[in-house]
């Protein structure tokens, strides 16, 4: 049986599937995994422990699971931006700095920022300095680490670090590049050289190439660690969030993903660059197309975190949430329990709780947090209006999507609604999705992928919802002051 495979690591877990040329998935596979925070601010993978180990498994998985399959292309995507300093062969020198979560490079990004200037920054490479961009961290490493620094010879992310174990290929995707501000020009598709040079002086920098482009094929000695056919073709690869939106059919302008998952994140397609200096900016999966992106800095981790506070399971407290009324019994939740990425940039932000009694149930706090995180959506889709976006259409995708009451709680709280795709696998569809088409099979995704639902907003709770974002949207400004004192009493408590 002719098979695409695509492979995803992600923050917390890693998926694979087997897909026919029809679009049929006929083998899936799944691994958990930890996330390292060895220090407040800093968040971690093994390179080795974690997205090999995974993508190994996974493998031997999938080609079990199907006896048959002869794979015709293979299609990588990983968590992202993140970065992995290797030496000459690839080897990880130390673990991976994660993407946004991580937020040890402040001081440099003020540094950068101060050098190079925050308006021409924007201009250039079409987003402002945040926790998400690598070349800050490029820098921390530099200045911090210097004995990993002066040994680094290749720069790897989790998707080209997956390609170079497999194809032994240098090469990173230009929308991973694009998020290496300021170290990548948007509008010529090019590495900045000169800027690079200042971020991370000496560093030789990958080949660039399109996620729809094979980077190589599969070494004889690969194949015999996974277990892959030697010569297989592989994709550049690509971050999650933009396989996981070309799995749900995001490709026109004013379509945005939502992806429902330890993180919330948004992407629009649209069709000229809109630098905005509260949303990422970036290139896009296909050649000649742009996004605007936003990410939440906690999501479902806040709901993991509920479920082990209480000690229940998902399912009892999702039955509890859905007997609450919107508004939560007068309940406000602010989800920043890791800082805000988007619209806010700010890592010292917090969680805060409003409107406490003892009379409040555990459903009802559910509910808030899954109100809450909704309102962060709203406040996003309303910044990417502002960036020019136009929110045409909302495609819901990822494991927040299962039981449809967080669903149905952004549709209502945004106002727009959602189409729910067959296939909530996510990234690994894409990636399968992607290696179809770098080796010329065109397949359609409408075929591939079609919507199953569509989630229409309730007009009643819509104005419950529209009543209380206002408070949402005025309660982070007037709390943001205690908020970063806090944040710094726990720097304190726990020094680094």
């Amino acid at each position: 049986m002719r098979v695409y495979l695509g492979i995803d690591i992600g923050t917390s877990g890693s998926k694979g599937v087997a897909v026919d040329p029809d679009g049929r998935v006929v083998a899936r596979a799944d691994r958990a995994h930890d996330t390292a925070q060895p220090r407040p601010g800093w968040v971690e993978h093994d390179a080795e422990a974690i997205w090999w180990a995974d993508f190994t498994a996974i493998v031997g998985e999938l080609l079990a699971s199907v006896p048959d399959a002869e794979p015709a292309g293979l299609g990588v995507s990983g968590i992202g931006p993140t970065l992995l300093p290797a030496d000459a062969d690839g080897r990880p020198l130390r673990p991976a700095i994660l993407y946004g979560v991580d937020t040890r490079a402040g001081t440099e990004i003020d540094e950068l920022n101060a050098e190079l200037g925050t308006d021409a920054i924007l201009s250039r490479a079409g987003t402002p300095l945040s926790s998400q961009a690598v070349g800050p961290k490029w820098r921390w490493l530099a200045k911090n680490e210097p004995e990993v620094y002066e040994r680094t010879r290749k720069f790897l992310m989790c998707s080209s670090y997956l390609v170079h174990r497999l194809t032994g290929e240098y090469v990173l995707d230009h929308h991973s590049a694009s998020q290496c501000d300021p170290m990548y020009d948007l509008e010529k598709a090019d590495w900045a050289a000169d800027w690079a040079e200042t971020t991370a002086p000496g560093l030789a920098l990958p080949r660039l190439l399109w996620p729809t482009e094979i980077a190589g094929q599969v070494t004889a000695a690969a194949a015999a660690e996974t277990g892959l056919p030697e010569g297989l073709p592989v994709t550049a690869g690509t971050v999650d969030a933009w396989a996981e939106a070309t799995s749900a059919g995001v490709t026109s302008p004013g379509e945005v993903m939502v992806m429902y998952g330890t993180t919330m994140f948004l992407i629009e397609v649209i069709d000229r660059p809109h630098p905005h200096p509260a949303m990422w900016t970036t290139r896009g999966v296909v050649p000649g197309t742009f996004t605007l992106a936003a990410g939440m800095a906690t999501s479902g981790a806040i709901t993991g975190w509920l479920r082990d506070l209480t000690g229940e399971g998902y399912a009892e407290l999702v039955a509890e949430a859905a007997e609450v009324p919107p508004g939560s019994g007068g309940l406000l939740l602010l989800p920043y329990f890791a800082g805000e990425r988007t619209p806010l940039f700010d890592p010292d932000a917090r969680g805060i709780l409003a409107g406490l009694t003892t009379g409040h149930t555990r459903g009802e706090v559910y509910r808030a947090a899954l109100e809450g995180i909704a309102h962060g959506v709203r406040h996003n889709l309303e910044v990417m209006r502002e960036a020019g976006g136009g929110t045409k259409r909302l495609v819901a995708v990822g494991g927040g999507t299962t039981g449809g009451l967080w669903t149905r709680i952004v549709t209502d709280v945004t106002g727009v609604p959602q189409d729910v795709p067959e296939q909530t696998v996510g990234a690994a569809l894409g990636d399968a999705w992607l290696a179809a088409t770098a080796t010329g099979a065109e397949p359609d995704l409408r075929t591939w992928n079609p919507v199953v639902e569509t989630i229409e907003p309730d007009p009643a709770a819509s104005e419950v919802y529209d009543r209380f974002h206002q408070h949402y949207r005025s309660l982070y400004t007037a709390t943001r002051d205690t908020a970063h004192f806090l944040a710094e009493e726990r720097r304190r408590a726990y020094p680094a």
